[in-house]
């Protein structure tokens, strides 16, 4: 941490970001990790350098280690509110073609940067339009998936629209399996989603 805020007070953030443009991949690999460890710190900087429009470039890297850590990255940056904006606008639907990603860590870093990105009204309908809710139930259902608990939780938001819950419904099975889960917190998040799927106005 003491590193991080090093790196932040000499004002080092601008450079790294555009360096993500012009290193070769085992330098962005190394990018990645110190932004990451940067943002644990501050975001504001980095979002105000457009780190997240050369982020999302990344996101559809070939090397599944740029892709990956270029998604921990965004779920990092969603954590932060005026972050959430940003993943709003800019990057849901690279996000959702994510949750089919081959490599499990990918998965699971781009369902957590969406959820923090459908704490917003805006992403909710973003992430509809980008017809999130098939992967997502996929991502519910293999009981061995890293992404679960984040993707109970963000159909659980996308339920709060009509039009969610509409469709998700037809899926109260789906999550009526995870009230078996191991994991605790899957259990609760799994109760959560099936009252708001059923909520009747």
């Amino acid at each position: 941490p003491v590193g991080a805020v090093g790196i932040l007070h000499a004002g080092l953030i601008p450079s790294l970001v555009f360096k993500l443009k012009t290193e070769s991949d085992e330098i962005q690999e190394l990018i990645l990790g110190t932004l990451s460890n940067c943002l644990h710190v501050e975001a504001s900087e980095a979002l105000a350098t457009g780190a997240v429009t050369i982020l999302k470039e990344k996101l559809t890297h070939s090397s599944v280690a740029i892709r990956s850590k270029a998604a921990w990255i965004l779920l990092e940056i969603g954590i932060h509110p005026e972050g959430k904006s940003v993943l709003c606008e800019e990057v849901i639907p690279v996000l959702v073609s994510l949750l089919e990603d081959a490599d499990p860590e990918v998965q699971a870093a781009a369902t957590g940067a969406l959820m923090f990105a459908t704490v917003k009204p805006q992403g909710r309908f973003s992430a509809l339009g980008a017809e999130a809710i098939p992967p997502l139930l996929k991502l519910v259902a293999e009981e061995t998936s890293k992404a679960r608990l984040s993707a109970i939780k963000t159909l659980t938001m996308l339920a709060e629209l009509p039009e969610g819950r509409k469709t998700l419904l037809d899926h109260t099975d789906t999550f009526q399996q995870c009230l078996n889960d191991p994991c605790e917190a899957v259990q609760r998040a799994a109760k959560i989603a099936i009252s708001v799927i059923k909520w009747k106005p």
